[in-house]
């Protein structure tokens, strides 16, 4: 359960590297595309907040690649993260309860082995009684 906490979090910091690496792409995507202007001599269309080239050039096509692309890896990167949260937080959860169970298990076996100790000790007589 603990190598499964253990994953879930390594799995979790990817996905948010993911994310980050979504933002890199979109907004190189979004400048690209920005910057394509000088190129092409055209303002671009917007669609939401995406802007777009309707002519063929490398530039505006390679643009929204990046943008299309950042936008699936932030998505992923954000769903996929909370995803292995939840289940980090779910393993940590039956740790703490096998931990406790554990716990109180251990607690009474030591509490029945006093007991048990208690009754089986003989009290010898110490050597000022046998002087007497």
């Amino acid at each position: 359960m603990h190598e499964k906490a253990e994953e879930s979090r390594h799995n979790e910091t990817t996905a948010y590297l993911m994310f980050l690496a979504g933002t890199v792409f979109f907004v190189g995507g979004i400048l690209e595309t920005l910057f394509i202007y000088q190129f092409v001599k055209e303002t671009p269309q917007w669609f939401i907040f995406i802007p777009y080239y309707t002519e063929p050039h490398v530039g505006a096509v390679m643009g929204l690649s990046l943008i299309i692309g950042g936008l699936v890896l932030i998505v992923y990167g954000i769903v996929a993260g909370i995803n292995y949260s939840r289940d980090r937080s779910w393993y940590m959860n039956e740790l703490r309860k096998a931990n406790s169970l554990e716990e109180v298990l251990l607690s009474r076996k030591t509490v029945a082995v006093k007991e048990e100790a208690k009754k089986t000790t003989v009290r010898r007589p110490s050597k000022h009684s046998e002087k007497k």
